[in-house]
């Protein structure tokens, strides 16, 4: 049944109408059977169970091997391979997973995933270190859905085809849905406990010990609704609709910000991004390494590799974890095992971020974009290769005169809209991630073609590139 079915879309003037469409570039293994890289945006499409009953809200990239999508409905529409080259992940959608409520948002790592439903709750599967400890949620009880190797067949149907783009992809990975039960969501609000942190050594186990296949349910303090959620390499972090920041996963790099390299934090505890003013002037202030910074709360929190990066409401950037490449943009190449002020921004006030393996990129308010840390690849967008330890404005011609509005950062490559509705990218191609059509690096922004459609979110994966689009009904 089509989610908008009885609020009036049928009478919609069709000259108003317009669809959201999702597009796809670089490595998925699950794409095609050769397992070949698609170099120009593709469109994805629904499953052929899914066809006429459903549209696009969100695209959220996805981790190693497979990529994320959310419906209109607030399904979460995976594809990919989870079982590559030997390594299985078991995150990638080849099942389908059921959620008491419409999903918000949803990140992944490398080999693990998180979501947020709309009443704010959250729920995380895959690799099992990075699943917070506690009772799986039985009533919420993975459904299989048959599978094949492939998502992908071109589409016979000239009337299927979507011009000018590439030929488009047929989801047949599964979906996360919601369930219609009033009973499954009081016992999710009956089993909402407090946890404190549970610091433990490093375990590695082989097998399938060693993921969580059924979504847990991530206990937090009382009361707390989680609005956004990121997802790292091996750690998470998420954030309340209080401004308050929680993490849990792998933090020996400092990426969970305790001031301490511990190894495992199996359940979620706040990072002390916030802190009261003792002079009661102010509501609050950012505490950085002892530095009173500005903001009362955090608005945006982003996940690297290895380091994680959030932004106050006055817009001032706190980084935390691994430092090797500068990617905490502090001057040098230490970790940073608190949140720390990236004071060279304090006359820039940031609007939005993004972190990839070993890089962060940020907006300002004002549409410009800095960019820090590794830049093997040209990831940074700077017209070179060498690693930038504090945030450098991008002075591209290509964007001149140009406003960013988006940003999004991939494993070792980027992307950002304008606000004129125009999508770059640059960095590592190897797979056509940047969706330019080859696979030749680029260390300068490049525009990416999306004709006769509308941009309006992208999200990078590890070796892939998602774009939402409208284009006219």
């Amino acid at each position: 049944m089509n989610c908008n079915e009885g609020e009036g879309g049928d009478s919609m003037n069709t000259e108003e109408r317009r669809e959201a469409l999702v597009y796809m570039c670089g490595y998925l293994p699950g794409v095609s059977p050769e397992k070949s890289p698609v170099l120009s945006l593709a469109q994805v499409r629904f499953p052929n169970r899914m066809d006429g009953g459903d549209s696009w809200k969100d695209v959220c990239g996805g981790g190693c091997g497979f990529a994320m999508a959310i419906s209109e409905c607030g399904k979460l529409i995976t594809w990919g391979s989870a079982d590559d080259e030997g390594q299985s992940y078991l995150v990638s959608g080849k099942h389908g997973v059921m959620h008491e409520a419409s999903l918000l948002k949803a990140a992944a790592g490398w080999a693990h995933c998180v979501s947020v439903t709309e009443p704010g709750d959250v729920y995380s599967w895959g690799w099992k270190e990075c699943v917070p400890s506690g009772k799986l949620i039985h009533d919420l009880a993975m459904v299989g859905i048959p599978q094949t190797d492939t998502i992908g067949n071109q589409s016979s149907s000239p009337a299927e085809q979507v011009s000018p783009m590439p030929q488009g992809f047929n989801l047949t990975s599964g979906t996360v849905s919601h369930l219609d039960s009033k009973r499954a969501g009081e016992e999710v609000a009956k089993r909402r406990k407090v946890s404190s942190p549970k610091l433990e050594s490093e375990t590695l186990t082989g097998g399938d010990d060693f993921f969580t296949l059924s979504p847990c349910l991530v206990t937090l303090g009382p009361g707390v609704r989680i609005t956004s959620v990121a997802a790292g390499g091996r750690h998470t972090l998420a954030l309340s609709d209080m401004g308050q920041v929680w993490g849990w996963g792998y933090g020996g790099e400092g990426q969970l910000g305790l001031g301490t390299r511990v190894k495992m934090v199996s359940s979620p505890h706040v990072i002390p991004c916030i802190e009261p003013s003792s002079s009661g002037k102010d509501r609050a202030s950012a505490v950085s390494q002892g530095t009173k910074v500005p903001g009362s709360y955090v608005k945006e929190i982003a996940c690297g590799g290895r380091h994680s990066v959030v932004v106050t409401d006055a817009g001032a950037l706190l980084t935390f974890g691994w430092g090797l490449y500068g990617q905490c943009g502090q001057g040098n190449t230490k970790d940073q095992l608190r949140p720390s002020y990236v004071n060279s921004l304090s006359n820039s006030r940031v609007k939005t971020i993004s972190a990839g393996l070993w890089h962060t990129l940020c907006i300002s308010v004002d549409g410009r974009v800095h960019a820090f840390g590794g830049n093997q690849f040209g990831q940074l967008g700077t017209g070179a290769d060498e690693a930038e330890t504090l945030p450098r404005p991008l002075e591209s011609p290509s964007l001149e005169s140009k406003h960013a509005k988006v940003v999004s950062c991939g494993a070792r490559h980027s992307a950002i809209l304008t606000e004129d509705g125009q999508l770059f990218s640059w960095g590592w191609n190897k797979y056509g991630q940047l969706g330019l059509g080859d696979s030749v690096d680029r260390n300068l922004p490049s525009q990416v073609s999306t004709d006769g459609c509308l941009p309006k979110n992208i999200a990078c994966g590890w070796w892939h590139t998602l774009l939402l689009a409208e284009r006219p009904a």
